[in-house]
């Protein structure tokens, strides 16, 4: 069964009537979402958080863990993260011994191909939800919400929120935490507001990121040697390189049907801001669908890095990350 997002976010209780329920795609913010929302109506539940590379190498634990809840009615939220096809097997194993309890997976992009994917689309008691990455409209309206009563929100100061956050929901949640920590009497002011969300080092970090991305070694390692790199964003300079990455993946898998790049950038969604629209041209023109997968895989690797290592040099591995950028951009 396909569900929509939207729907599931106006009323999480209605995945109640699914054994198992699968949420994937690229926004991290809204699956993190799903999640505190499923602990908060099973409150009364033991979690259970796994990763699925565990249960595949004991791949009886998950369903002697559901076996044993059924003899003895004890019900635990179970939740399975980096699911991919290769759970799949132990799923269709699992699903005959599932009566009251929910099993909810968390994935990354899966394509169509996807075995996973399709096998919780086309099934009647299980769900797929895809949660694909917020639009502009959709982040001023939970910015507003989430602010409602605060004097001096307008256009302007939304708008500065949302351009922090590289459009990421999960990186917006926690500008709101530090806005309505920063004014406690709910009047915001706007100098106030640009320096609390580093509007500054973000804007130099983007200028650095669209550099290397279009190959130019002089000004990258100008740059480099310039940018401050605050170790709290790590996570969302990643973000705003795999959102450029993946921008330019969406330009290449256009390419077959228009080869004009001024009319593929605006068939887009979400749109693309009217100034990053030549910068995104350029680096194209550099990026084929090959150097685009490889990079790819060492910002995932990366990723992987910066949350699992709390001993690594965070701005060493960035700048690496930049230098691998350029030097994939000008790969002959």
């Amino acid at each position: 069964m396909i569900l929509k997002s939207y729907i599931i976010e106006q009323n999480i209780n209605s995945l109640a009537q699914y054994k198992m329920i699968l949420f994937y795609g690229e926004n991290q913010g809204i699956k993190k979402e799903f999640k505190d929302n499923l602990k908060t109506i099973h409150k009364n539940k033991e979690v259970l958080n796994l990763f699925q590379e565990e249960i595949i190498k004991a791949k009886d634990f998950l369903i002697n863990e559901i076996s044993s809840q059924s003899l003895f009615g004890e019900k635990k939220l179970i939740f399975i993260n980096e699911a991919n096809d290769k759970i799949l097997n132990i799923l269709e194993e699992l699903n005959e011994y599932i009566q009251e309890d929910r099993i909810f997976l968390f994935g990354d992009v899966l394509d169509k191909k996807s075995k996973l994917r399709s096998y919780f689309e086309k099934s009647k008691e299980h769900a797929s939800v895809a949660c694909y990455q917020d639009n502009e409209i959709g982040l001023k309206k939970i910015i507003s919400n989430k602010l409602a009563g605060y004097s001096g929100i307008d256009n302007q100061t939304i708008n500065l929120i949302i351009q922090s956050s590289g459009l990421d929901r999960g990186k917006i949640y926690n500008e709101i935490e530090k806005i309505k920590n920063c004014f406690k009497e709910k009047k915001i002011e706007i100098e106030k507001l640009e320096n609390l969300l580093n509007l500054k080092t973000n804007d130099d970090f983007s200028q650095l990121k669209d550099e290397a991305i279009k190959g130019n070694k002089f000004n990258t390692n100008k740059l480099l040697s310039e940018t401050i790199f605050q170790t709290e964003n790590s996570v969302y300079y990643l973000n705003s390189i795999n959102q450029r990455i993946n921008k330019l993946n969406d330009i290449e898998n256009l390419k077959h049907k228009e080869k004009n790049l001024d009319t593929i950038i605006n068939q887009l969604k979400p749109p693309v801001f009217w100034k990053d629209k030549p910068i995104l041209i350029e680096q194209s023109k550099k990026w084929n669908k090959k150097r685009l997968q490889e990079i790819l895989k060492k910002t995932y690797n990366a990723e992987i890095e910066l949350k699992s290592n709390s001993m690594i040099r965070k701005d060493l591995l960035l700048k690496m990350l930049i230098l691998d950028l350029c030097s994939t951009a000008n790969f002959s």
